[in-house]
């Protein structure tokens, strides 16, 4: 299965905007394009999800192991044409001085060639010395080819790819001009979800017609060619079938243009555990459906905060099946949606009201980035550790709401080493059985978070285990 990672020599590139015009021109050619993306970013991914019309997944080394991330790739691309990894950040940054979980490690971790995109705005010859300095800083990374961004003309075209030739052995693959139309809209998270642009076909297609005659589609799948065979993926770790519908659980799921970033691998990983997921829109639908239990991932419910308010029967619901005790698990945006008020641009809209706290959105950033977290034992679910030690393991954040008027006698699933939670200290505030936190969990092997999420929705219904349950679904 051919594969290459696309990187930048600085954030801002316009990668994601390439990447995403890759995945759709090679779909366009009938080719099965698997996507990845590097980092716990929700956003790109459901960009480069539609894009290729296959679910994106995440690759972390803060968050799995360097066998899982290979694992991954294997198994998620088994049945593909191409497979796509578009890193994050610039090439060789990373969270400590070796880089160690850079683009550049992900790439020699699968012996992937890298496509760099440059942004070429203000730059000529210049570009030789950025591109050699790239070269001979690891001879391990692979540079197999490069693509001019954001290019001025064909004359600053011509400048650079005659530098690029004369001073160093990477070919050019494709040179995209400046152009307002394919520049994808922003918001304090980064780019507006796919799920919450209207026009989000429109603007890819955009973008695939613009950049399908700049850049060699050809030439880059010999590149992807050279890329070595992935290891085998063994039959002990594929994940399993869902179970039976009759057999299994019903979670609802809030998925809507307010509440999107949910991990494709996790919704999968509550399906081979036993969970039939049943999909509701917090925006348009007026009832809470028959469910045993409700995950409510993060999101922008700020963005649409008046219509979330004014479906009060739902919140109704919500509010009288987290007091009547259903297991609920809520992350981040979901958190905002369940407290009382929620508050933003001096405007103020009631939420669920279920959670005894109000939120409010400010202008800087509250938490970003890793946070590492240590289970307090207080938790709903079983402890990670079966013999019953509070562990640690890490998590993602990134919000610019904070919890005010937070009372001081409910207890915590979490306590935080790293990063800011709920108030700099705690994190996973428990209320009946809702769990919510501002960090966002990922069901991986250090942390199966949906096998305990499921096995306490079935205590909590005294609904017995499925007879025929796969060894990934046990217990840690």
């Amino acid at each position: 299965m051919p594969y290459f990672l696309i990187s930048a020599a600085h954030k801002s590139s316009g990668k994601t905007t390439i990447t995403l015009g890759l995945c759709a021109a090679f779909t366009r050619r009938g080719l099965v394009i698997q996507p990845f993306k590097k980092g716990p970013d929700y956003i790109d991914p459901l960009w480069l999800s539609q894009a290729a019309q296959r679910p994106c997944h995440n690759l972390d080394f803060q968050i799995m192991t360097p066998a899982e991330i290979q694992r991954n790739v294997a198994w998620y691309s088994r049945d593909a044409d191409l497979c796509i990894i578009e890193g994050n950040m610039a090439f060789y940054d990373g969270i400590d001085l070796e880089g160690s979980n850079s683009n550049a490690a992900l790439a020699k971790l699968l012996q992937a060639p890298v496509i760099l995109v440059l942004d070429t705005h203000g730059m000529t010859r210049s570009i030789a010395p950025l591109l050699l300095g790239y070269q001979a800083f690891d001879p391990e990374v692979y540079i197999a080819g490069v693509i001019l961004n954001l290019v001025g003309g064909t004359r600053h075209e011509s400048k650079l790819r005659a530098t690029i030739e004369h001073y160093t052995d990477i070919p050019v693959i494709g040179a995209v001009q400046r152009d307002p139309s394919i520049i994808i809209a922003e918001r304090h998270l980064g780019l507006i979800p796919s799920y919450e642009a209207s026009q989000a076909q429109t603007k890819i297609n955009t973008i695939v017609n613009r950049i399908t005659d700049q850049i060699d589609l050809t030439h880059l799948i010999k590149i992807a060619q050279q890329a070595p065979k992935l290891p085998l993926v063994s039959q002990e770790i594929l994940p399993p079938t869902p179970l039976s519908t009759q057999s299994a659980i019903k979670i609802g799921i809030i998925r809507d243009a307010a509440f999107g970033f949910y991990y494709p691998g996790d919704l999968a990983a509550l399906e081979t555990g036993g969970a039939q997921l049943i999909f509701i829109d917090a925006l348009h639908d007026s009832h809470l459906p028959p469910v045993d239990g409700l995950f409510i991932g993060g999101g922008f419910p700020e963005v649409h905060m008046e219509k979330l308010s004014q479906n009060h029967t739902l919140k109704q619901d919500i509010r009288n099946a987290i007091e009547q005790s259903m297991p609920v698990y809520a992350e981040c945006g979901g958190l905002m949606y369940l407290a009382r008020q929620l508050t933003w641009q001096e405007k103020t809209c009631d939420m669920v009201g279920a959670l005894p706290f109000d939120t409010i959105m400010t202008s800087r950033s509250q938490g970003r980035g890793y946070v590492y977290l240590r289970e307090t034992g207080q938790g709903l679910w079983p402890l990670r550790d079966v013999s019953g030690q509070p562990t640690v393991f890490h998590a993602h954040e990134f919000h610019h709401s904070q919890v005010i008027n937070l009372p001081t006698h409910l207890p915590f699933a979490y306590e935080v080493l790293r990063g800011h939670g709920l108030d700099g200290q705690h994190d996973g505030i428990i209320y009946k059985n809702t769990l919510a936190n501002y960090a966002h969990l990922r069901d991986v092997e250090n942390n199966h978070w949906t096998q305990r999420f499921i096995k306490f929705i079935r205590q909590c219904n005294q609904l017995p285990a499925p007879s025929f349950p796969h060894p990934l679904c046990q217990i840690e």
